[in-house]
């Protein structure tokens, strides 16, 4: 069955169809197809273009139609170009010729936007949940070694003493603002574009208000020649999961630096890491590497929809179905991905005294610097001081920590024994206790407020 062909002497040509048919990958719309037609045809009846009887005709056909799509029954035919076409051409082999009266007013062009918007909707409900799991791993695992203190790094060279739990819950507020851009992707989502046509608006009275709110969605579009060719919902949810990826890469990167034996800091379940088919002893974080990889297919996935609508002229153009894969793709992806990911955060096991074994004491080369501050000395001075101390410790092959309190003394004499007295790893972290700082204090602070969060999620 075709949906079109009047004008035509010829049947599309075999390489054509193939090469433009799109059924066997939005075939997945068809409940959202299905959701649309019955809402549809409700609205054809208030409009009383159709009578009562009819709708509850086309209703029935729908059902059963999407019966066959869930039990596996369906069966396509070589000539479904797309999920419409199927679901038309076996609604009209179930009810007869009052099927044709379904696509009054209505273009496959509003049609297919309806679908991919109520197909979203429903995705990023399930994509929400899953960013709420992987935050609450991230809660309990940072809240299950809340004391836990170890060397943060910038530019992966040692630099200040940190909570692990704090180094945890920077995760967490990265997913947060995931979440709240979140908000924004579903709001524009969620416009109604059916009662469109095919770009000059339907001619019959049919309320498109009712229709919205049937469907879930909160508005409806303003402009018809907008609404069958805006993609911008696609484009702001690629965008969405690239940056969500990307946060996911992040973490994956610095997971696997932790887990090899020379930072030994993390441990991953064996559940979660595979071998090697050479070397036995092998247990690879592949699960992080994938994750880390993955960041490349977003990445593409939002640059191909935003070449795909580059220079496109106003209305719809058959570009647009090129819209679909890379956005099922990110879908699927970050489906799995992310309670995958959860589950491996909440089994792997923390190292803390490895950590602790690691730390550099020249990472509290600051907290002597704040120590100088404290007795009047400008930073910059004590900025200066110190590192005058670091080199001098570094040509007697020292730590900071191991110079003589006349060594010391010879740079400011204010360095001395009761300034190196000062100075600990734990202390440097419990002296952080500000608003958004590394002390045990703040960071149950931190914790709470996810708590709180995490509950009105």
């Amino acid at each position: 069955m075709t949906l079109w062909g009047g004008c035509f002497d010829k049947a599309p040509d075999n390489l054509l169809r193939q090469f433009g048919d799109s059924l066997p990958f939005d075939w997945r719309l068809y409940e959202a197809d299905i959701a649309g037609s019955c809402a549809y045809a409700a609205a054809l009846h208030r409009a009383e273009l159709i009578p009562l009887a009819e709708r509850d005709e086309l209703l029935s056909g729908l059902r059963r139609v999407e019966e066959e799509f869930r039990s596996g029954q369906f069966s396509p035919t070589s000539t479904d170009e797309d999920i419409h076409t199927a679901v038309e051409r076996r609604l009209g082999e179930l009810v007869g010729p009052v099927a044709g009266k379904l696509h009054t007013g209505r273009s496959r062009n509003d049609q297919v936007s309806t679908d991919l918007r109520l197909y979203l909707l429903g995705k990023l409900a399930v994509l929400e949940k899953g960013l709420v799991g992987l935050q609450t791993a991230l809660v309990d695992k940072a809240e299950e070694h809340l004391d836990a203190v170890m060397p943060g790094y910038t530019h992966l060279q040692q630099a200040q003493p940190v909570l692990f739990s704090h180094w945890l819950l920077s995760f967490y507020w990265k997913l947060e603002r995931d979440r709240e851009r979140l908000v924004g992707v579903r709001h524009r989502t969620a416009t109604l574009p059916l009662g469109s046509g095919a770009l000059a608006g339907c001619p019959f009275p049919l309320d498109r208000h009712v229709l919205a709110s049937e469907l879930g969605f909160q508005t409806v579009s303003q402009n018809s020649i907008d609404a069958v060719s805006d993609r911008d919902f696609c484009i702001e949810f690629l965008a969405w999961a690239a940056q969500v990826q990307l946060h996911l890469s992040s973490l994956a990167e610095d997971v696997v630096l932790w887990a090899t034996r020379e930072f030994g800091f993390l441990r991953l379940d064996d559940a979660y890491s595979t071998g090697s088919s050479l070397m036995p002893q092998k247990k690879n974080p592949d699960v992080f590497e994938l994750v880390r990889g993955k960041s490349a297919r977003m990445i593409a996935h939002l640059t191909s929809a935003l070449v795909m609508v580059k220079g496109l002229p106003s209305g719809y153009n058959k570009d647009l179905q090129e819209d679909k894969e890379p956005l099922f793709d990110a879908v699927d992806t970050l489906e799995l991905e992310l309670p995958l990911v959860s589950q491996v955060i909440a089994s792997m096991t923390v190292n803390a005294d490895r950590m602790l074994v690691a730390m550099d004491p020249g990472m509290l080369a600051t907290d002597l610097a704040d120590y100088l501050v404290g007795r009047g000395v400008p930073f910059r001075e004590a900025h200066h001081l110190v590192g005058r101390a670091v080199k001098r410790a570094a040509e007697l092959g020292v730590s900071v920590s191991q110079l003589a309190p006349a060594e010391l003394e010879s740079i400011h004499p204010a360095l001395g024994s009761n300034a190196l007295q000062s100075l600990s790893f734990r202390a440097s972290v419990e002296r952080r206790s500000i608003e958004g700082g590394t002390a045990t204090s703040s960071v149950r602070a931190q914790i709470e407020q996810a708590r709180r969060r995490l509950s009105q999620a």
